[in-house]
């Protein structure tokens, strides 16, 4: 198979969602890992509640709902709110990210982020971590609603004019991993956590630990 795009999640895939509980940790103490991993599960939690309940918001304004819950459970300070939201925006690539994007760069096939972070979000992401490889940064604000709806992994087979099959999609949320494998996108479990994956009617053909693998796919 040809692939003519490469197609990646950002959050929890390219960037460390847990980076900016991580770096108040010394404020938050040694509940931080259990506040930031509530955190991300009530965020994608909302994404698919206002999906299925159809009232829409946009990922920035879900990060702060969620946030807010999630101070409240863990007795958080709310003096800390702006400074975990300004981390937020400027969460750090996981190690390999970067060397990984510079050797596929230099093969004739598209490189994109497909995102429910809104297009503010994802561009301050590629920006402040100086990630210069993408030819487009799709955002799920094209069509309101959130993964894994088919309209959202819709996007870049529209773009390329191209056949979900020859689209290498990679994330390291299962769920994601599913929607987009059921689409038709090869997808690739990035596999960071040394997780189970879910039983949602697909089994990707590749499992990695890190973007490293994907070389060897490609």
């Amino acid at each position: 198979m040809d692939f003519k795009a490469i197609v990646f999640d950002a959050y929890g895939t390219l960037f460390d969602v847990n980076s900016a509980a991580e770096k108040c940790k010394h404020k938050i103490g040694d509940k931080w890992e259990a506040f930031a991993n509530f955190w991300r599960t009530t965020q994608l939690e909302y994404t698919w509640l206002r999906s299925l309940m159809k009232r829409h918001k946009d990922f920035w304004q879900i990060t702060e709902d969620s946030l807010d819950k999630s101070m409240k459970v863990f007795s958080i300070d709310t003096s800390m709110r702006s400074e975990l939201l300004n981390l937020y925006k400027i969460l750090s690539p996981y190690p390999e990210v970067k060397e990984v994007l510079k050797d596929l760069k230099k093969k004739n096939i598209k490189l994109a982020i497909l995102s429910n972070g809104t297009p503010g979000l994802i561009n301050e992401l590629v920006r402040t971590n100086n990630l210069d490889a993408f030819d487009d940064l799709f955002s799920i604000e094209e069509v309101k609603i959130y993964k894994p709806d088919t309209k959202v992994y819709d996007l870049p087979v529209n773009k390329y004019k191209i056949q979900p099959k020859e689209v290498i999609f990679l994330s390291a949320n299962t769920w994601d991993v599913s929607g987009g494998g059921n689409f038709g996108y090869n997808a690739v479990w990035v596999n960071r956590n040394n997780s189970h994956f879910d039983n949602l009617d697909y089994k990707p053909k590749n499992e990695i630990t890190n973007l490293k693998g994907l070389l060897e796919i490609v």
